[in-house]
């Protein structure tokens, strides 16, 4: 009667499935139907780690082989009235059996004499074998609900290596030991198991299909990794979750993405490819932002103000002149300018305050020359000259401007310029005087120092350029389809739209790798602040924000010494801050080590190099021993998957991103 309630008390847990097994298994082994068993052998060695099984060929050709990687699970001859519950193996290589070496000299034996066949009893003997297998964890019912399912990466006790019996799992145990753990809430199915790479079927024995799920939840607030090769499936898992989570948050537009989009392809659909992109699956909850507008995807257009953010700016404009081989030594200097971040001029002291302050008027004579639009209301609010100043004077000294304008104009110096027109002309004047007069005492500080250092020359010589025949700031009229002297409003937008759970794809597929690094830097600081906000606020609510980052390695930091970095931020607070990120690069050892200890999804493809794999393993304890196979097999979509549910690597054939969804559960 105890045993009976016993029983009845898991008859709706999970893990009835393992007493349905292990019944049946008994049942055909007394009626002697060896080939229906999913029976694989004893437990020679066992250790809280590892475990050494020895099985045999006819086992093996009964459950369709048992390749490395491969799930057993463990479980002992009684329960002795305790609660169902088995141990996690997975296959990690072949063991030698105490008796390899008469195997071995039998084999030698054999070949030596080419005998044709095999009596019974030596065929017996060579079919046995021995498997190393990794101890996983256990499986068992969840102590305060019997009805619900646990798992602990450790195991409580070992007994006795002859008390254990191994199996193959059926269909139904593969699927509690792949999906068991999954949170239950928002899950959806991102693809297939697969064991191996090899897709050839042993004993003419497909492989069982089993969908492999995942929750939303793993990813909402959670920081998520892509590791692989080029071309060998990333982006289409990034898909597969971007879409996952339009999916299961199509009822109360709970999470905003966020997608910075380098190769165009999650905006536009690639039709020789036969790729489809986000925005055409769901074109009615996405905005497309694009630096170079295509005719077939509605999107707004992506502008930066050249003028508002000097020090990220002429970095862009420097990338654009190398690109198109401009390579003249004064438009080398000028590439190599540093201008100071506004926001940082008003920490500085009276004299560096103006010399910096100098430096951005020269930089904005330079792009109105250039026919760059601005809107001198806004310069005015930027807090580079004093409150309630209206003029835009670089406050030159009388004598200077004296003797440059009657030497240049042949008249005297109007009064300060109080507008951008004024500025290039004042700045024109002192750059052809410097020019003229390099050696000029007017060009010196009280102090014998010159006016002008090195930054301030290179800038100088671009707006008014020594030779003649240089271009000058005209060269710079080709990157104007980048301007809008408006622009900024456009980050506005994109917060509003994550807020109200919209998915905002940045299309920069045309823009250099400096310009894509300023959008996200900017883009990423911007959301991070807003949500700050509503945390201090207390309106996060349960609304998130989802950021993904294609060739991460050129847009995070390369160590760990940035520890006050956006993306560093992101790591360490971006779920206290309801922030989620999906960054995705070929090598692991490109990421910071601060970030990669802060990610708690992994998505692993093919590796090349052993470094690269080792140093996966180094990071996320997981992928120790999957190494070799990780290096090996290069599949497209074949991924090992490890999620903040899942406490082991999951190996799985990730389904291909099509237009035409399911629902979540």
């Amino acid at each position: 009667m105890k045993e009976f309630f016993e029983k009845a008390k898991y008859q709706d847990s999970p893990l009835r499935a393992l007493t349905d097994f292990l019944s049946a298994e008994e049942s055909n082994k007394n009626a002697k139907k060896y080939n229906e068993m999913r029976f694989v052998g004893h437990v020679l060695e066992i250790g809280f780690d590892q475990a050494t099984l020895i099985t045999s060929d006819p086992y093996k050709k009964a459950v369709g082989g048992i390749p490395r990687g491969s799930y057993l699970i463990m479980a002992p001859d009684s329960l002795e009235g305790l609660p169902p519950h088995f141990s996690l193996l997975r296959v990690a290589d072949v063991a030698a059996t105490p008796l390899s070496e008469g195997v071995k000299q039998t084999y030698f034996e054999l070949h030596k004499k080419s005998m044709p066949e095999l009596d019974i009893w030596t065929e017996s003997e060579l079919q046995w074998g021995a498997l190393k297998a990794t101890v996983l964890g256990m499986f068992y019912p969840n102590l305060e609900d019997p009805n619900k399912l646990a798992f602990s990466g450790d195991v409580n006790n070992v007994v006795s290596a002859h008390r254990y019996k191994v199996y193959a799992p059926n269909k139904e145990l593969l699927d509690l030991i792949v999906n068991g753990i999954v949170r239950d809430e928002n899950k959806f199915s991102l693809g297939k198991l697969r064991l191996t790479e090899c897709a050839l079927p042993f004993a003419n024995q497909p492989q069982m299909e089993i969908e492999t799920k995942v929750s939303t939840l793993d990813f909402r607030g959670f920081r998520t990794a892509m590791f692989g090769k080029t071309r060998l499936g990333k982006s289409n898992v990034v898909k597969l979750i971007a879409q996952g989570i339009l999916e299961t948050s199509k009822a109360n537009s709970s999470v905003g993405q966020l997608i910075f989009d380098i190769n165009g392809e999650y905006a536009n659909d690639n039709p020789q490819d036969g790729n489809k992109s986000i925005r055409s699956a769901y074109s009615e909850r996405c905005n497309v932002y694009a630096l170079t507008p295509r005719d077939s995807t509605p999107s707004k257009p992506l502008r930066l103000n050249f003028y508002e953010q000097p020090h990220s700016c002429i970095e862009i404009l420097a990338s654009m002149l190398r690109q198109d081989g401009k390579t003249a030594d004064y438009i080398k200097s000028f590439s190599s300018v540093q201008l100071p971040n506004i926001d940082e001029i008003g920490k500085l002291s009276f004299d560096e305050k103006t010399r910096a302050v100098r430096k951005v008027q020269i930089y904005w004579a330079i792009l109105k020359m250039a026919g760059f639009d601005a809107d001198e209301g806004r310069l005015k609010k930027l807090g580079l000259y004093a409150k309630n100043a209206k003029d835009f004077s670089p406050h030159f000294k009388d004598e200077l401007r004296n003797t440059a304008y009657q030497a240049i104009q042949r008249c005297d110096p109007p009064e300060h310029p109080n507008n951008l027109d004024a500025l290039v002309n004042e700045l024109t004047v002192i750059a052809r005087f410097k020019k003229d007069n390099p050696d000029d005492a007017n060009l010196k500080t009280s102090s014998g120092k010159f006016l002008f250092d090195s930054d301030d020359n290179a800038l100088l010589d671009f707006l008014v350029p020594k030779f003649a025949g240089s271009s000058g700031p005209i060269i710079l009229r080709s990157y104007l389809v980048y301007h809008a002297s408006n622009a900024g409003d456009f980050k506005k937008e994109i917060l509003k739209a994550l807020d109200a759970g919209r998915t905002v794809i940045l299309d920069l597929g045309s823009a250099t790798e400096t310009t894509r690094r300023y959008f996200s830097d900017m883009l990423s600081q911007e959301v991070f602040k807003h949500q700050e906000s509503k945390f201090v606020n207390n309106a996060l609510g349960a609304h998130f924000v989802q950021l993904y980052f294609e060739e991460a390695h050129n847009i995070f930091p390369k160590d760990d010494k940035d520890i006050t970095g956006v993306y560093t931020r992101f790591a360490k607070e971006g779920a206290k801050f309801h922030i989620g990120m999906v960054y995705s690069t070929q090598s692991p050892s490109t990421i910071s080590r601060e970030l990669l200890a802060q990610t708690e999804n992994f998505f692993v493809g093919h590796l090349s190099s052993q470094v690269e794999a080792a140093a996966l393993a180094k990071m996320q304890i997981a992928y120790e021993g999957l190494e070799a196979d990780i290096l090996k097999t290069r599949t497209p979509g074949y991924m090992r998957m490890l999620t903040f549910s899942h406490r082991f690597v999951i190996p799985m054939q990730a389904n291909k991103f099509e237009a035409v969804v399911g629902r979540g559960e």
